[in-house]
């Protein structure tokens, strides 16, 4: 509501054009969902990453405008990842989109895993192609034949690249913003090395550092473990990823990915190097990458029915200062104390900005404001003034308590602090709620069914989980292996799978998933 209209009397026809004015400013704004998380989960998310300004829908399915209140989560995600990886002495470069059939096709698995997703430039203007140009869905095939002319001796080894960049992949039936699209970004790393050993650490400081980026920096706990031979990548020799669960669907989702490749693409690709003794030898390579998904997984796990909610460590703003000027108040005093508050939070090194807007509300702007999920806002009113204190309000639990101004730093800084411990509690409370450990068929369906995260002993075999896959198809999807954790609990002996009866090996995670 606009603030002027508050104040507005007089004739019959003023208060026609003031409630005509306020229906207007209602439907412009388009303030609050229409939809309930718990309700209709698509719609809802479809409604929260639009209406909290996350993204615009573009007139091609599938491909989406990250605006800025995303790119500036992404960009702290960026930050940090990026100092991480140049500790590791790995070195940011960057290759080009286009990749030649001949090269695409050389690992055959590999193309085979990609084929149905890769895009073809077939013209330059109106005149066909003689050979068609794939665009990148991933660049194992764009950078190795190059890795194979700058590897010759041991003394090339280890080569650790990365690359920030947008890859194409195209065939799909439900595009989701950030979850599924035809375009999206990522960082992709890609490295050799001499030994398996190298490799084999390095794939699990580099998923070590996704824990961080979903644990730390999202509030969202995952697991980590290793994918069976059915779900792993396409021409690698092992994958490991950290494993997202979104409990209002029931669904699973991979969150990012390290890969080590083996010697597969160095014979493909004759990546070859001599060692000290002058043997020569293949190198070991890895692959690794995470990218705008993880957004999406933020948005689903930490949303409620007022919009957006934003960890601390990730908000574009992480506060938002919002004047109350009541009837007769000191306006400019007001303003002027919000001003101050901001200047003050943004020297002690806050993400902070203020609402001063005189066309809106208060109450507008709180709702504005939460639906953006921003995690913190602080209210000036006369009160406030009179009390030299400020009134703050906490997004993830709405939260009140009034703070005097000379503690102000210290109260915000501990509150924010707050903020991300107890979203990512709530959001392990929540997962750990769906886990569910079964033994048998029977109980299997019916955790399925319930829409559980399920753990169970499994005989590790390939046509077992083909059989699973092809028994749970439906409506909801087939049901199929999420990871093989790495944290296993113990396993009695005897213990039988729960979809053959034969001896189980290992404990897996099943369920359905994006």
């Amino acid at each position: 509501m606009a603030k002027d209209d508050v104040s507005a009397t007089g004739s019959k026809s003023k208060t026609n054009s003031k409630a005509a004015k306020k229906k207007e400013v209602k439907k412009e704004t388009g303030l609050g969902l229409s939809t309930k998380k718990d309700d209709n989960f698509g719609e809802w998310y479809s409604e929260v990453v639009v209406n909290g300004e996350m993204i615009e829908y573009y007139d091609i399915s599938g491909c989406y405008i990250l605006r800025p209140w995303t790119m500036a989560i992404w960009e702290v995600l960026q930050v940090f990842f990026d100092a991480e990886i140049k500790k590791m002495k790995i070195k940011n470069c960057y290759f080009p989109l286009f990749v030649t059939p001949d090269v695409l096709q050389r690992e055959k698995d590999h193309v085979e895993g990609f084929a149905p997703e890769v895009a073809w430039v077939t013209k330059s203007g109106n005149t066909d192609l003689d050979v068609h140009i794939a665009i990148r869905p991933t660049s194992e095939t764009v950078m190795y034949p190059y890795f194979s002319k700058w590897i010759r001796g041991h003394r090339d080894l280890p080569l650790r690249l990365n690359q920030w960049c947008n890859v194409v992949r195209w065939e799909f039936s439900h595009p989701t913003p950030f979850i599924r699209s035809r375009e999206f970004l990522w960082q992709e790393g890609h490295t050799a090395f001499a030994t398996k050993e190298e490799a084999d650490e390095e794939v699990l400081q580099i998923l070590e550092l996704y824990r961080r980026i979903y644990e730390e920096f999202l509030a969202i706990p995952v697991v980590k473990g290793k994918k069976s031979e059915l779900e792993k990548f396409a021409g690698g020799l092992y994958t490991t990823s950290v494993e997202a669960f979104i409990p209002n669907t029931g669904r699973g989702i991979q969150g990012a990915t390290s890969h080590c490749l083996g010697q597969n693409f160095s014979k493909m690709f004759e990546i070859n190097f001599e060692n000290e003794k002058g043997e020569k030898g293949l190198v070991w390579q890895n692959s690794w990458a995470y990218s705008t998904r993880t957004l999406g997984v933020m948005v689903m796990v930490h949303g409620d029915d007022k919009g957006l909610v934003l960890p601390p460590k990730v908000a574009s703003v992480q506060v938002i200062v919002v004047p109350v000027p009541y009837k007769d108040a000191d306006t400019q005093a007001i303003f002027a104390a919000c001003s101050e508050t901001v200047k003050k939070l943004s020297e002690a090194g806050f993400r902070v900005e203020e609402d001063l807007r005189d066309n809106y509300s208060p109450g507008w702007k709180y709702s504005h404001w939460e639906m953006k999920g921003v995690p913190l806002r602080i209210e000036i009113g006369p009160k406030d003034l009179a009390n030299k204190q400020v009134r703050v309000v906490r997004r993830d639990n709405s939260a009140k308590v009034d703070i005097p101004m000379d503690n102000l730093i210290e109260e915000v800084k501990d509150i924010l602090s707050k903020i991300q411990e107890s979203m990512f509690d709530a959001a392990k409370q929540k997962r750990d709620a769906c886990i569910k450990v079964i033994k048998t068929w029977d109980e299997f369906t019916v955790a399925l069914n319930e829409k559980k995260m399920i753990l169970a002993p499994w005989c590790d075999e390939e046509e077992v989980e083909k059989d699973v896959k092809a028994r749970t198809k439906g409506e909801m999807g087939a049901a199929k292996t999420l990871c093989i954790p790495f944290d296993q609990p113990e396993l009695p002996e005897g213990t039988a799978c729960f979809a053959s009866g034969k001896p189980a090996k290992k404990w897996s995670y099943w369920g359905r998933s994006y």
